[in-house]
């Protein structure tokens, strides 16, 4: 078949499209399926022999002649797509078979390239005679130009003349495998792939992608080498939605998922399911369900701002509390998540980062980050406490804003990161003392802290009763656990079922899986005026207690955690509307979460300061009464001893005992130094 009559007979009007609109517009987008319903014989041709093909495909561009608005003829780049399935592949399953033919591939992109020119024809003079030749250049020829063989003078000494010879954009970078696609435990494999003239500078790092082209070899960096690496030579690149929820689900599943949904236990269950080996914890194990459905995607006010769905989660406890479990049990639940211990992870490897390297043969490479590949699912940051101050402030943006800002080497650009956090770190100094407030000894900013929209702190309170029961439970799992891998039988069966069923999730996990997927495809739950009053009450009430004492109970901020995890509550049951059991719900984890981190011992009230500003208000109205005090005593005496601040403060109401840890806190702050022990200045002075 002549691929003339093919382009005549399907894309016409496309072709005369181009003429009209070209540079803007370049290359023409053609259907793989067309050409194999149209001519099956060329469409293998292409798949075995893709070079050849696409340039006797341009050669019959060439004699259909067109042309655009200044009458110049010209030559679109031909780019097919959407290849017959069995011409997709994993990248870890790319290989020397595939060598010079058309493949599909899926992935992510982890680095790029700054846009570079190329000598697509290069026009080289002779030193000795002067003559030119034009030499048309290897496709991705790294560097090395392709030099005429010898001159008509016999000699071999050119030079290229730049301003004659013919450049294309060029563009390279890395895509790794989608998380979604790997088996847990599996390391993701990646990819070099080549970009050309209108390719080129429409991506970034954390993009998906699903990238049509050639498979070819790149030499070997040094010669005598006789290992070559594999690279794409793209001929067209789809970019896809980042999100995690397109696991293949089959009809019978989703009848199965839409039945699950109408069962009234269904929270019950979830719940039962998540990390059933370990003991208690409920209210976190219904935190992280939330957290895995998320509030409602995609919600754009008139004035085009957006506010964030998804739900972020911090545990602060002790040690030997399970907390590390957890976090590995949301990433092997969660379709699409990402596990990092803060001890090994530095900023940019959450964030986004510029770097200098090999892979830009020198140049500035952007870098994708673990909050950016993750972008659409969930994030599981373990020892969050062991990051470095720097470090754990780079994620504030990625956190609230959701976006990931760079500007570095004369790069500006801004990466998406729709990824939900939970992160796990240890009290200040490593255990909870049970004599200061919880939020006290959290060793993370104030400021960070404020982006989590569910705090919990988890004790390992000794109690007879419950201590007995969780040891009868880790025991009697380890028990289950070994028998079920073949070792001697010491139970009865009626023992051995009870204790599988202790440890066996209630949902199987990929129907788990499955049914969190579909929710967050399928469903975008709308407040009802009910949750509305509900919600507007619980805030406004607090707020008026607040009004009273002089605290701030809660700010906007929570009010918008409390829409999240409603519409996450209504997500979990399948619901297109936010009722009034899922704003109870969502308020009752409030609740719990504020009365552990959230209350002010010395006046028993809710004070979202504490969370905000690591204080409560009525210790910063201390601090300052006290400040004020020793102010004034400056003002009287040459030197302000301690004695004399304890007596001015216990005159003003503040107990001796508590004089010493806010003189600490102004020190700190350094409105006050002490020049000599047992006496005080104010700073500036």
């Amino acid at each position: 078949m002549e691929l003339e009559e093919f382009f005549r007979d399907e894309y016409q009007e496309e072709l005369e499209k181009i003429g009209e609109e070209y540079p803007d517009k370049k290359s023409i987008q053609m259907d793989f399926s067309d050409l194999e319903s149209y001519d099956y014989n060329t469409a293998d041709e292409l798949i075995e022999k893709p070079d050849k093909m696409l340039r006797r495909a341009e050669e019959e561009l060439e004699a259909i002649g067109i042309h655009d608005q200044e009458n110049n003829e010209i030559v679109p780049n031909i780019r097919f797509f959407n290849l017959p399935e069995e011409r997709t592949f994993l990248i870890r399953d790319i290989n020397s078979d595939h060598l010079n033919q058309l493949i599909a591939t899926e992935g992510v992109i982890t680095k790029i390239t700054d846009v570079r020119p190329k000598v697509n024809e290069g026009v080289f003079e002779c030193r000795r005679c002067g003559r030119t030749q034009t030499i048309e250049q290897d496709q991705h020829s790294f560097g090395k130009l392709k030099e005429p063989a010898k001159c008509a003078c016999k000699r071999k000494d050119f030079k290229l003349k730049e301003n004659e010879s013919k450049f294309i954009d060029m563009q390279k970078m890395e895509i790794q495998e989608p998380l979604e696609a790997l088996v847990k435990g599996e390391q993701a494999k990646t990819i070099d792939v080549w970009l050309e003239d209108d390719l080129t500078n429409k991506l970034y790092p954390g993009d998906k992608v699903i990238v049509t082209g050639v498979v070819k070899l790149r030499s070997p960096s040094k010669k005598s080498s006789a290992v070559y690496d594999i690279y794409l030579d793209s001929i067209h690149i789809q970019q896809v939605e980042k999100e995690f929820e397109e696991i293949e689900i089959t009809q019978e599943e989703e009848k199965e998922i839409e039945e699950l949904a109408k069962d009234p236990e269904i929270y019950q269950k979830i719940i039962n399911s998540i990390a059933p080996t370990i003991y208690g914890h409920r209210e976190i194990k219904e935190a992280i369900a939330l957290q895995l459905f998320g509030g409602t995607k995609n919600k754009v006010f008139p004035d085009q701002s957006n506010i964030r769905p998804d739900v972020h989660v911090l545990l602060i406890g002790d040690p030997g509390t399970a907390k590390s479990m957890i976090l590995e049990y949301l990433n092997q639940l969660a379709p699409k998540g990402i596990f990092v211990s803060g001890k090994s992870a530095t900023g940019a490897g959450l964030t986004a980062s510029a770097e200098k390297d090999e892979f830009g043969e020198g140049g500035w490479t952007l870098k994708a980050g673990a909050l950016v590949l993750a972008s659409g699912g969930h994030a599981a940051i373990d020892e969050f406490d062991k990051m470095t101050t720097d470090d754990r402030s780079s994620m504030h943006e990625a956190m609230e804003q959701q976006t990931i800002s760079v500007a570095k080497a004369g790069i500006v650009t801004t990466f998406k990161a729709k990824t939900a956090v939970l992160a796990a770190a240890n009290p200040k100094y490593g255990r909870f003392d049970p004599h200061e407030p919880p939020a006290k000894q959290f060793d993370i900013p104030p400021t960070l802290l404020s982006r989590f929209d569910l705090i919990f702190p988890i004790k390992d309170v000794m109690d007879e009763e419950r201590d007995r029961e969780m040891a009868d439970h880790i025991l009697n799992s380890h028990q289950a656990a070994g028998i079920k891998t073949d070792s001697p039988e010491v139970l009865s069966e009626d023992e051995l079922d009870k204790a599988i069923q202790e440890i066996e999730p209630v949902l199987d996990i990929d129907l788990l899986r499955k049914y969190i997927s579909y929710t967050r495809k399928h469903c975008h739950p709308v407040l009802t005026k009910d949750a509305i009053r509900k919600i507007k009450e619980y805030y406004t009430d607090l707020r008026m207690t607040g009004e009273q004492s002089g605290a701030v109970p809660i700010t906007p901020r929570q009010l918008e955690a409390l829409v999240r995890l409603a519409e996450a509550s209504a997500k979990g049951r399948l619901s297109e509307e936010v009722q009034l059991e899922d704003a109870r719900r969502a308020i009752k984890l409030h609740k719990f979460v504020m009365r552990e981190i959230g209350v002010d011992q010395e006046t028993g009230r809710m004070d979202i300061d504490i969370i905000a500003t690591g204080k409560p208000k009525s210790k910063i109205d201390k601090v300052k009464t006290l400040y004020a005090a020793i102010k004034d005593l400056s003002q009287e005496y040459d030197k302000v001893t301690h004695d004399q601040i304890v007596d001015e403060a216990e005159e003003l109401g503040i107990e001796p005992e508590k004089v010493n840890d806010l003189l600490s806190i102004l020190k700190k702050k350094g409105d006050i130094y002490s020049p000599k022990h047992g006496e005080y200045k104010i700073a500036g002075q």
